[in-house]
């Protein structure tokens, strides 16, 4: 599969979390081989599936931790505007005298 061409500035965030990924991927990516390699096949599945699952959750993980820190200013530009008053409420008294519509 190829990959799309990306233009310089993108191409060169890939290159930066891809290295990032390398160096931390690597001792995970041993940790997910040995068990596969010491175990029968009938050991496998089960247990050493998940645990395989969840060391390559990790990896995917520290992919999108990797990617979110190396952005600038992370989240919005624009400051948090003010929430809206709330609504006046009816009093007990107008609610009590109104008309049911029933």
């Amino acid at each position: 599969m190829s990959l799309p061409e990306l233009p310089p500035e993108q191409a060169a965030e890939a290159e930066r979390i891809y290295q990032a990924l390398r160096a931390a991927g690597d001792a995970e990516l041993r940790r997910i081989a040995h068990p596969l390699a010491s175990k029968p096949d009938g050991q496998l599945l089960g247990e050493t599936e998940f645990e395989v699952r969840d060391r390559v959750h990790r990896i995917g993980a520290k992919a999108i931790e990797t990617a979110l820190n190396g952005r600038k200013g992370g989240g919005t530009g624009a400051p948090a505007s003010a929430a809206r008053p709330a609504a006046a409420r009816a009093s007990p008294r107008a609610a009590a005298t109104r008309p049911s519509s029933a």
